[in-house]
Order: C-alpha cells, then structure tokens, then sequence
C-alpha cells in the first residue's frame, strides 16, 4: 500500500514490542525505542519491503534485536534452509558512531543467542557505495542531538537508499525542535511528524530529493599562538557526531600552548593524542614537531574520521595514526612516553568524572615508568588528586578562570 505525501499508517503496539523479552536488555531499551519498533512494523504490515533495514546509533541492541528476533524466526520456520536464516541476518545494517555502543550490541546478542549483524564502518561523505547505506528501504534512528549528525546522516541516506526509503527518526518531546524537521527537508520532500506516545514522537522522511548539492566536510582556520614563536595556523575538519565540531576548544588551546612552553617539551619520538576530536592536538604537535608520529585513538568513528581529515588538511597525514579505540585498550602496557588528554567532563547533561577518571586510569596503565601525561581540565574539578594517586607525581603547569593544565610523571 502507497501512502499519499504527509500520511503515516496507524502505529499500534506490535509483534516486535510484545513478544520480544527486553528485560535483559543493557541499558535498557526506552519509549523511543518502542515506538519506532511499532512504527517500523506499520509499515511492514502495509507492504513496505521488510529486506534492507538499516539502524543507526542503536546504543544497546534495543531496536536491532527485535528486529532479528522477528525475521530470523520468519526464516527458520521448519523445512526452512540455513541460508534463509543469514540472509535474514545480512538484511539487517548497524552503524554506531561510538564503540561503546557497538560492543554493547554485541553483549546483548550473546545474552539473546542471536547473531548480531557484523558493524559496518561509518562511511565518509565521498564514498561512492557504502554498503550499509546503499539500497535500503527502512531506516531507523534516535534523532541525534546534532544538526550536524543529522544533516550528514540524511544526505548519506538520500543519496544512497532506495527511492522508497522510509526514514523513521524518534525523539524524546522534549528533545525535538522544528530545526530537525528542516535538516531532513533539505534531503526529502515529504516529512511529517506522528503522533505523540509515551512523551515520545517520530519523524517520518520520504522521498528523497533529486536537487540536493553534494555534502563535505566542515572546516575551518585558526591560529594557536605561542610566546616567542610564530604563531601555528590550523585547519580544522569535522564530520557531524564529532565533539565541538570544527571549533578550537579552549581548554585545548591552553593545553598546547602550555605544553610547548615547557624545556622538556615534547622529549618523546611518539605521542597518544587520547580522544582526539577533531585533530587539534595531533595536527598541532606534527606541525610544530615534523619528527613525532602520533598516534590518535577516539571511541567516535566520526572523530577517527575528522582527525583524518583534518591530518591531511594540514599536511601531516604521514605522521598521524588514527584508530578507534576504547580507553586505549589496544596499546600495550608500559608502552607510551607522552600521552595528552582532554577529558570529557560529562555523561549526557550530567557533570560525573567517572569517566575522566576512567580515562585517567587508562593512561596509567599504558604509560611507561617516567612517561609523562599532559592533562587540561575544568578548574573546578577535582582532578589532580586522581591523577597523582593513578599515575604520580602532578605538577599544575596553568590554571585559569576555566581550565587548569597540569603534568603528571608515571612514577
């Protein structure tokens, strides 16, 4: 069944919500999730192809599990073949930004006993087929809170989904604004919004427009000053999910400049650029120190991506190594000389230097005895105990209104 531009079918709970368990489920699965399970069900009930679905950012396995769950059992009814079973499997896309979310997925599927769908790589705006977004007609997604996210999100899905593609992108009510409807006005002609449960709402996006100019990356110039030395101009790129975007963070800045004021600085062949963003503090050191190889590690694929980008902007790419990473998990013990961090000092909306503190451990751990971690954070938390009881001895290098820099020496 066709529904004319600006109609929906009428969402009802579904096979999907009432006959999947989503008690075992961590973190748990929400209204969001919920409604867009039945939502995505209307339209399969009506007809809408049900192959090549596609889910973004799902940070548990709360729509992708579900969504297996149904056609692995529609597949393997009896006297149904194996290969019915992995093409149900292979119908299925994920693409998570952040590798939290991905292994988590990947937990929950174990805990289910259900195959979870290999992670497609976050395709970047120039790709001429990414697989995970090429032909699909069912996309599923949280509205990011990011225009920026969106924005790229929806160009990705306009220029390479099939003409039908319906895109069903759900939000809290009170995280919705008139904004987000105009991001995916800009990549389909129809979009519209239903009707509101549980505090929650989806926005539908249909037909994808013909006319829309081709996406890059964002950048932008600045210039880091140092005393005594002239002064660094930088490009900046930035791909949508990636933190503070193509800005120059200013607690970034004082770290840098702080650092390189110091005789020792940087008195390492090798530097971990720990969460990265969008290369500021990678592109800055191999420009001033054309001998250091850097190695940038990010949890974001998006980030991994923007320091890439911003690495070849800037010249530097041969010297850079970009990985996605968790809590540097994939560097050895005892291995690094010099690290730099920028902590996070939030979760959600929410100041908790939990994960700081994580982060933190994470650089004790990997440095070497008498490497050197350099650490910029909000003055008005409580760092500097943590650092000295995890890695050793601290040293405040800077401290201002906003940010303290400071150094601390792997003992």
């Amino acid at each position: 069944m066709s529904f004319p531009p600006g109609q929906t079918p009428d969402v009802q709970p579904s096979r999907l919500t009432e006959t999947f368990d989503f008690t075992q489920l961590s973190p748990p699965a929400d209204a969001v999730d919920m409604l867009l399970l039945d939502t995505a069900a209307a339209w399969w009930e009506q007809g809408h192809p049900r192959e090549g679905v596609l889910i973004l950012d799902d940070r548990s396995g709360a729509l992708t599990l579900p969504v297996l769950d149904a056609l692995i059992s529609e597949a393997g009814k009896p006297g149904a073949a194996c290969a019915a079973v992995e093409d149900a499997v292979s119908a299925v896309h994920v693409v998570q930004d952040e590798l939290g979310a991905e292994l988590g997925l990947q937990r929950n599927a174990r805990r289910y006993e259900l195959p979870a769908p290999v992670p497609a790589e976050l395709p970047s705006l120039t790709e001429v087929h990414p697989e995970a977004f090429t032909g699909v007609h069912t996309v599923l997604m949280h509205l990011p809170r990011s225009l920026e996210t969106l924005a790229d999100w929806a160009w990705l899905i306009r220029e390479h989904a099939a003409a039908d593609v319906v895109v069903l992108a759900g939000g809290r009510d009170k995280h919705m604004n008139h904004s987000m409807n105009q991001v995916l006005e800009k990549n389909f002609t129809d979009v519209s919004a239903g009707r509101g449960r549980s505090k929650s709402r989806i926005l539908t996006a249909r037909s994808p427009r013909s006319d829309v100019p081709a996406a890059e990356p964002r950048t932008q110039a600045h210039q880091i000053g140092i005393p005594g030395a002239a002064p660094t101009d930088l490009t900046l790129c930035s791909m949508g999910a990636t933190y503070g975007g193509t800005k120059l963070d200013p607690g970034t800045r004082l770290l840098l400049q702080t650092a390189e004021a110091q005789a020792e600085f940087p008195g390492a062949e090798e530097a971990v650029d720990f969460g990265s963003g969008n290369g500021t503090v990678s592109a800055f050191l191999t420009l001033r120190h054309p001998e250091l190889h850097v190695i940038a590690t990010d949890h974001s694929a998006s980030a991994v991506q923007s320091t890439r980008l911003t690495a070849a902007a800037n010249g530097v790419a041969d010297q850079i190594e970009a990985m996605r990473d968790d809590a540097l998990s994939t560097l050895p013990d005892s291995s690094a000389e010099l690290i730099l961090l920028n902590p996070p000092f939030h979760q959600g909306n929410a100041v908790d230097p939990a994960a700081a503190n994580r982060l933190i451990r994470a650089a004790a751990r990997v440095l070497a005895p008498g490497g050197r971690l350099y650490c910029v954070y909000n003055s008005h938390l409580k760092h500097r105990s943590v650092l000295t009881r995890e890695i050793g001895p601290t040293q405040q290098l800077a401290r201002d209104a906003r940010f303290t820099v400071t150094v601390s020496t792997a003992s």
